[in-house]
C-alpha cells in the first residue's frame, strides 16, 4: 500500500515533464518535427503564426540535409525558431541571396507572405473545406 503513493508521485512527475515540452519542436524525425510544428502553430496567437511558419521553413530551406535540419530545430520553442530564422535571413541578405533582394527587412518579408496568404485564401475560399483541406498549408517559395 505504501508503494501506491510513490508510484502516483512518479507518474505525476513524468506527466508534468512531458507537458512541459508542448511548445518545443521534437527533432527525433522529420515526421515528428512537422507534427510538432503543426501542434505549436495551432496554439500560437493568429498574429504570430505566419512568422513562425515562415521561420520554420526558412530554417528547413537553409538546412537541406535532414540531420542538420533536425539538429537546428530540435528542442526549440517558437521564439527561438524565429530568432534562428532572422539570423539566416540576415546572413543570406548580406550574401546577396536573390530571393531576399525585394525585401528591405525581415518584417517586410513576413508582411508580404501574409498578404500572399490572404490572396490565396480569397481565391480558394476562406475555410478549410472550401479550400480542399489546404487552408493550413505552410509551404512558401523562398527561392
Amino acid at each position: 500500500m505504501k508503494k501506491l503513493p510513490t508510484l502516483l508521485l512518479i507518474l505525476s512527475c513524468a506527466a508534468l515533464m512531458a507537458c512541459g515540452k508542448g511548445q518545443e519542436i521534437s527533432g527525433h524525425s522529420i515526421k515528428t518535427a512537422y507534427r510538432s510544428v503543426k501542434s505549436i502553430k495551432e496554439k500560437l496567437p493568429p498574429e504570430n503564426r505566419m512568422e513562425f511558419q515562415v521561420s520554420f521553413w526558412t530554417i528547413r530551406d537553409a538546412n537541406k540535409e535532414d540531420e542538420a535540419f533536425l539538429d537546428a530545430v530540435d528542442g526549440k520553442n517558437p521564439i527561438e525558431i524565429v530568432e534562428t530564422a532572422k539570423g539566416i535571413y540576415q546572413q543570406r541578405k548580406a550574401a546577396g541571396f536573390q530571393a531576399y533582394d525585394k525585401y528591405s527587412s525581415w518584417e517586410e518579408m513576413i508582411s508580404e507572405f501574409g498578404k500572399q496568404r490572404l490572396g490565396q485564401d480569397k481565391r480558394k475560399g476562406s475555410t478549410k473545406d472550401e479550400a480542399g483541406g489546404q487552408g493550413d498549408n505552410v509551404l512558401y517559395k523562398l527561392q
